[in-house]
């Protein structure tokens, strides 16, 4: 059965997307069956791995209002074993759409139950926001990686984000846990970019991935050609950092699947 993470933060600017795109990418070339379901109307997850938005025949747009299943609507990408969910500037309305549907915040999760079983790792790549469609991923998911930018205000809003994150798993998704925050935009030549590091570790200690992503211009001009930077530059240092992080992934959670009593040999 996969694993169901939503990359999520109501800051915009702070990494998700790119976050979604590698890391995913990373865990397809270190041979895992990965999907990314693109759950923001921007599409910019959709068009980072090469896809044209405008040649969608379906979108999570039609599978969230019935009109087709994510099995109808999955893509492959230029990855074998990475395949994509698009997105369509259509799901602005799907919020609107779903109001007054039965169980309107588990429409995601009865969607992705269908095909969990074909997949190491699902990935959905939340817009920046805390509204409906964002609380379906956070319902459908089984943990939650939050970015958060090395840079000032990085740990404004966070608190709403965890009091949103609280709810879910008081009223909606009780297994839902933390699956990491990720330091991304990270400039060692900056002392605030340091500061906030040092910061974030203090609050949240074990739940910071060991791994930061560094600011890299290898990172920013990969969506543009429509590839993950593991195919646009793979000596990069943005390759390697996600690369780095996808193995942290894998190994936090072969920890989990040891039986007790047994050590894990990641």
């Amino acid at each position: 059965m996969g694993k169901v993470i939503a990359i999520v933060n109501q800051k915009g600017g702070v990494g998700k997307t790119t976050t979604a795109i590698n890391v995913g990418a990373s865990l397809a070339a270190l041979e895992k069956k990965v999907l990314l379901i693109d759950a923001d109307p921007q599409a910019n997850a959709s068009s980072g791995v090469g896809f044209d938005v405008s040649s969608a025949q379906s979108s999570i747009y039609e599978c969230l209002i019935g009109k087709a299943t994510i099995k109808d609507a999955v893509v492959g990408t230029a990855i074998k074993g990475f395949k994509l969910v698009p997105s369509h500037i259509d799901l602005v309305g799907a919020e609107i759409e779903m109001l007054n549907l039965p169980d309107r915040e588990k429409i995601m999760k009865s969607a992705i139950e269908k095909i969990k079983d074909q997949y190491d790792y699902i990935f959905m790549d939340c817009s920046p926001s805390l509204g409906l469609i964002t609380v379906n991923a956070l319902t459908a998911a089984d943990s939650v990686i939050i970015p958060v930018q090395c840079e000032y205000f990085a740990l404004e809003g966070l608190g709403k984000l965890l009091n949103t994150i609280k709810l879910i798993q008081a009223r909606l998704n009780p297994a839902l846990e933390i699956e990491g925050f990720v330091l991304t935009m990270y400039d060692a030549r900056l002392r605030l970019a340091n500061q906030v590091v040092e910061e974030v570790r203090k609050h949240f200690g074990q739940m910071v991935f060991q791994t930061v992503i560094q600011r890299n211009v290898k990172l920013g001009e990969s969506p543009s050609f429509g590839k993950p930077v593991i195919l646009y530059d793979a000596a990069s240092i943005g390759t390697s950092n996600y690369l780095n992080m996808a193995k942290e992934i894998l190994q936090k959670n072969s920890k989990k699947k040891t039986p007790a009593g047994r050590q894990s040999n990641d």
